[in-house]
């Protein structure tokens, strides 16, 4: 639900990780939750990231969703410089499965917090999710569509399996 207002950012470091980023961008709109996404990388364009950060809460921004791979530091880049809060998605990478992305986002010094959550289109939703908890602790409309959406869950899951 991409929005003149987004209340969500989705944020990564390239084009080859927008598979998984996507995940965050349909969860957040079955929740109809307006969001933005963009692609913005801390090493190639760091003027334009930190533009970012720094102007995202007087553009209504209330949560940022940072993806990223290998050193993964566009998530810890933004965090430095926004008060908002920062969910990091590691991105499964060649060299180490992504365990060298989820550390990184991981071992933030004090002071810089990132949110991280799982490598790849798990750790999308989650974020995702979590950034609609996150929306809902001031918003009875979100609220009640997270509730919805965790019920819906629930029950789609057989109690007896399937034979």
């Amino acid at each position: 639900m991409a929005s003149d207002s987004p209340l969500v950012g989705i944020i990564m470091g390239s084009q080859s990780d927008l598979d998984v980023m996507r995940n965050a961008v349909e969860t957040l709109d079955e929740l109809g939750i307006s969001n933005e996404m963009k692609i913005l990388s801390a090493h190639r364009n760091p003027e334009q990231v930190n533009e970012y950060a720094a102007t995202a809460r007087e553009r209504g921004l209330k949560v940022i969703i940072a993806g990223a791979g290998m050193a993964a530091a566009l998530p810890g880049v933004v965090a430095a410089g926004t008060p908002l809060p920062v969910l990091g998605v590691p991105m499964e990478t060649r060299v180490m499965g992504g365990m060298d992305s989820l550390l990184s986002m991981a071992q933030m010094p004090g002071g810089i917090p990132v949110g991280t959550l799982a490598i790849g289109k798990a750790g999308a939703k989650n974020a995702a999710l979590l950034a609609a908890a996150i929306l809902a602790l001031g918003d009875e409309g979100v609220a009640g569509r997270l509730d919805a959406f965790r019920k819906k869950q629930n029950q789609a899951i057989a109690e007896v399996p399937a034979k």
